[in-house]
């Protein structure tokens, strides 16, 4: 069956909230909606991270779905995912540019060519993986590791909504009413907005919060006025990339960072398809590094596989690859839109927040997830010790100091969980 063969299902099936497979489709009017709500769930954090590093966010969006339809035709249509900025980069990318963290980034030439060293350094990893299996790297990142990573990503960023994104108590109640939306819609509905919980809770927040702001004077009213001067069409800031020895040596490294986020994520969705996605590992690292590679090429930022959507296929059941070719079409048409862009810089932030709330808990379940699936057993001292101490280690954005290297939060979190583990089940 070739890449673009899916086998549609009848509207029966979601009636029936039946599971819609990698090579299944939902007739195209569903899958595009489906496309849109992986859009709004990827956009919080694939424009929040080029924010943090002085980046065009109307690139992440574009660079976004051209690495997405890379990594779809790297692995053959056969992994759903997709591909968005990775927050793995920020330290890294701030620590080499000196960035001071307002506007655009002066140095973002010297960043772009350490982020396409990460990503040569990942490819590389991957056609070793494609040429020798994947044994040595399940050795180094078994299930209780890689568990723990993807949950780390989650409440490692569980801080940006609850701590940057509501600024009074107001905001802080939007939050709330966000979350509780999208909770009721996934509980309480049935079919196609059940599956859409995401998109339909984020507009009924919206206009509850306009409502009591714009209608009632409780809070910021939605500022419209963006929308209508912005141009339908536009090209985002491209900019190119510098080779700096000392960036590159500083970068490169979170490629392995990106191969335990992947490694994480793709057995979270085989744990979620029940289909064995291991023969793809090689090349969902390679499609990830040439996405990374290009994307840094045209100045955007390095790109993961997003926990994100995984965390909404998880709510929705709906894996099929079909949706995220659809999503990735959007976003390119988008990331040249100015005019999208100013729309949703008008959702207001509580309610984005609140949003982010319920998608990176589900970040953190899917690694809980990854746990279960696995029976990884926690009376076994070295998996309890590996999985205490890098929960920890994310959460609490445990950060270590190398000369004029810094490595936090996730990254401690990664490398913590590879190394002491291999410590720990060192053979007496």
């Amino acid at each position: 069956m070739g890449m673009f063969d899916w086998t549609e299902k009848s509207a029966e099936t979601l009636s029936q909230g039946g599971v819609i497979a990698p090579d299944e489709r939902l007739p195209w009017p569903q899958t595009a909606a489906m496309g849109v709500q992986h859009v709004i769930a990827m956009f919080g954090a694939t424009v929040l991270a080029p924010i943090l590093m002085g980046f065009d966010p109307n690139i992440a969006i574009l660079m976004s779905g051209i690495g997405t339809l890379i990594f779809f035709f790297i692995t053959g249509g056969k992994v759903p995912s997709y591909l968005g900025s990775s927050f793995a980069f920020i330290g890294v990318v701030i620590a080499a540019t000196a960035y001071a963290g307002k506007g655009p980034n002066a140095n973002i030439g010297v960043a772009l060519g350490g982020i396409i060293a990460c990503g040569v350094v990942y490819a590389i990893i991957g056609f070793i993986v494609q040429a020798v299996g994947t044994g040595w790297i399940e050795r180094f990142m078994p299930p209780v590791v890689t568990g723990a990573v993807v949950a780390v990503i989650g409440l490692n960023l569980a801080g940006i909504p609850v701590k940057n994104m509501a600024a009074n108590n107001f905001e802080s109640w939007m939050q709330v009413v966000t979350f509780v939306s999208v909770g009721a819609v996934a509980v309480f509905t049935r079919g196609m907005v059940q599956r859409l919980l995401i998109l339909v809770g984020l507009i009924l927040a919206s206009i509850i919060y306009g409502v009591l702001t714009n209608g009632m004077g409780l809070g910021k009213p939605i500022d419209f006025s963006g929308i209508a001067s912005a141009a339908w069409v536009g090209l985002p800031g491209f900019s190119s990339p510098v080779f700096s020895g000392n960036a590159m040596l500083l970068i490169a490294p979170v490629a392995i960072i990106l191969v335990a986020e992947n490694l994480g994520h793709l057995k979270a969705v085989t744990a979620m398809t029940g289909r064995n996605l291991d023969p793809y590992l090689g090349r969902a690292f390679i499609g990830d590094g040439v996405a990374t590679i290009v994307s840094g090429s045209a100045g955007g930022t390095g790109v993961t596989t997003y926990a994100e959507n995984i965390g909404v296929m998880a709510a929705t059941k709906i894996y099929s690859t079909a949706v995220f070719v659809t999503a990735a079409v959007i976003a390119v048409v988008l990331g040249f839109s100015p005019k999208f862009g100013a729309v949703i810089q008008a959702i207001p932030l509580p309610v984005m927040g609140g949003v982010s709330i319920v998608v990176f808990g589900l970040i953190t379940v899917a690694g809980a997830k990854i746990w279960v699936d696995n029976k990884v057993n926690f009376a076994d001292n070295k998996n309890l010790i590996v999985a205490a101490i890098t929960l920890i280690l994310g959460t609490g954005d445990f950060t270590l100091k190398f000369g004029g290297f810094a490595l936090g939060g996730i990254g401690t979190a990664t490398f913590g969980a590879i190394l002491l583990y291999a410590l720990l089940n060192r053979k007496s």
